[in-house]
């Protein structure tokens, strides 16, 4: 019943995708201009905010709005006219065009392969094979009489759509700007109802990002426009202010807008100016403008903006293209922000941050263990040298290494896993230890002899024993001897093997999940038998498989129960006096 229940709800969930999707193909008339309104809300809110402080809200929002779209609309009609421009000179450039054009018809009439078709024709007419010369027929041309009356509109046709949608688009985020509070609060109470501080959260993450992504990008595009435009005007190309314009606007179209931004300059380049040097000079700047940007302006400028995963950047640009157009390969970028920051906050949209964001998948410590579990030594080995490059060497066995074996054995005990396979993790991660071994630590203490005498015993198996060498480890510096044994022993015969060695100290290891039963029967037997020795419990594990409550231990008289190695370092060190005043020392640690 319950896995038809999951079956159910995976099916529901997936139709429920699918309308969704329907919905937003069939309402993009509506959705288009209401999306780029309120991504333009949000760009424009910061400066609004800022003048309304000093001319009031109606005038700040009137000025904005009248700014920001007046300067659209120039820039736009200066496009206009340029192309227009551009499609004058174009004959000019004919001569030049042809002396190109014979360049590239003689080294093709040069080549081997162009002797071989020859050679290929000759030999076809040789055998009376070559197609026979005669006349196409003219092609039959349909024309109709346009309809009387539409005649002098006809050509409004393609301008009335896009004038429509920019006008909605200017009503719209003018309204949104003068009522952006009401409309917030409106969100809120609709989605936010028992969620206050999430829905908050997610509408001031969504507008900080957004706004400083397209910020940041603006700044690079002009700085990348202004040295192409350069380039172009050193090099003799016509229009360079036009096309360094041109660039800047199409970078903001993730992955094709560079590659418009340089085919436009390079084509004129070839067709304008003399020769083969310069054209391919235009064509180099633009190569290495695009590395400058990439490797420079965006990772000192730009990296981590979005927070979204390259390859999610990518698979989104051409979901929304195919859903919206041309509209939707512009707004793709800003629309993923926003999706990844519903996946953040929103419950039960967790996986549109994993999907989409370009934060780690997986935990440190969760992709050590899949790599075990594939038998990948060579990229665990990758993770843990990356980890320790970063942090203290000690600290990768509590927040990776530790882990690891909990879960193997949760598998295990849980029939996720088969006893081989637990074994070869465990096997996998002492290799790792032997690696660890080398790190840089702390200097260590000198003494002439131990100042403590530690029994390690492992309560259940290889990977409490395991845990017990990386205990070893990290003591590495302090006047401690941790001996570690790994003789399978009755409770009576570990007493007398205390009794006889003289220990001071007995740690014994059980890692969760497996159950401190068989732990507890052994600090009974031991603390009855032996009450000076201090007996020390490593219950050692993630924080998310600790045990809820340690008092049942220290009940039967375990002066420590820990869940880390390094709480159990410093009770060690507190132990054998090292830096810890010996009335401290003497309290046992519960």
């Amino acid at each position: 019943m319950n896995d038809l229940f999951k079956s159910v709800k995976a099916w529901v969930t997936f139709a429920g995708c699918v309308l969704v999707v329907a919905v937003l193909y069939w309402a993009q008339a509506v959705l288009v201009p209401v999306s780029i309104a309120v991504l333009l809300t949000f760009v424009l809110a910061p400066p609004v905010v800022w003048l309304q402080r000093r001319i009031g809200r109606i005038p700040a929002v009137l000025l904005v709005v009248f700014l920001v779209f007046t300067f659209l609309g120039l820039a736009s009609w200066g496009v206009v006219r340029q192309m227009s421009s551009l499609g004058t000179d174009l004959p000019t450039y004919r001569a030049n065009i042809r002396a190109k054009a014979r360049d590239v018809q003689g080294a093709r009439n040069g080549n081997s392969m162009s002797k071989f078709e020859r050679a290929m024709t000759e030999l076809q007419g040789d055998l009376g094979v070559a197609p026979p010369a005669g006349t196409s027929a003219s092609p039959v041309v349909v024309t109709s009489d346009p309809a009387p009356g539409f005649s002098a509109i006809g050509w409004l046709g393609p301008i009335v759509a896009p004038l429509g949608t920019a006008l909605s688009v200017v009503v719209l985020v003018l309204f949104m700007l003068l009522e952006r509070e009401d409309l917030r609060d409106r969100i809120i109470g609709l989605v936010g109802h028992g969620h206050l501080a999430i829905t908050t959260k997610a509408l001031d993450e969504a507008g900080s990002r957004v706004s400083r992504q397209l910020l940041l990008q603006t700044i690079v595009n002009i700085i990348y426009g202004a040295i192409a435009a350069a380039g172009l005007w050193w090099f003799g190309v016509p229009y360079p202010l036009f096309w360094g314009s041109m660039g800047a606007v199409l970078r903001f179209i993730p992955y094709l807008g560079p590659i418009g931004a340089a085919a436009g300059p390079v084509v004129l380049a070839f067709a304008a100016l003399p020769g083969w040097t310069r054209p391919l000079e235009v064509a180099a700047l633009y190569g290495v403008l695009e590395i400058f940007t990439n490797f420079v302006l965006e990772t000192f400028l730009y990296a981590g903006a979005m927070g979204v995963s390259q390859v999610a950047l990518m698979i989104s640009v051409a979901f929304w293209t195919w859903l919206w157009g041309p509209l939707g390969l512009l707004m793709a970028t800003p629309l993923t922000v926003c999706l990844v920051v519903l996946g953040k906050h929103v419950p039960g949209l967790e996986f549109l941050g994993t999907l989409l964001s370009d934060a780690p998948a997986l935990t440190p410590e969760n992709s050590y263990y899949q790599r075990l579990l594939a038998r990948d030594q060579a990229e665990a080995a990758d993770i843990v040298e990356r980890y320790v490059k970063a942090q203290p060497a000690d600290s990768v066995y509590d927040s990776m290494l530790i882990p690891a074996l909990n879960y193997a054995e949760r598998d295990r005990l849980e029939e996720r896993l088969s006893a081989e396979e637990e074994a070869a993790v465990i096997e996998i991660t002492r290799e790792m230890i032997e690696l660890l071994a080398d790190a840089p630590r702390p200097p260590a203490v000198v003494a002439a002899r131990p100042a403590l005498r530690v029994l390690g015993y492992p309560a259940n198996g290889a990977g409490d024993e395991l845990a017990l060498r990386m205990m070893a480890q990290v003591l590495a510096g302090l006047p401690i001897a941790l001996e570690i044994t790994t003789t399978r022993v009755m409770a009576s015969e570990l007493v007398q093997y205390v009794r006889a060695e003289g220990y001071s100290v007995v740690l014994i290891a059980d890692l969760p999940p497996s159950a401190p039963s068989k732990t507890r029967y052994l600090v009974k037997k031991l603390k009855s038998a032996l009450p000076d020795v201090r007996i020390s419990v490593g219950r050692w594990a993630h924080p998310s498989m600790s045990d809820e409550s340690s008092q049942p231990l220290v009940d039967a008289g375990a002066a420590l129960v820990a869940s880390t190695l390094a709480d159990t370092r410093k009770h060690l060190a507190e132990a054998a006096h090292i830096g810890t005043p010996a009335a401290d020392v003497a309290t046992p640690a519960a």
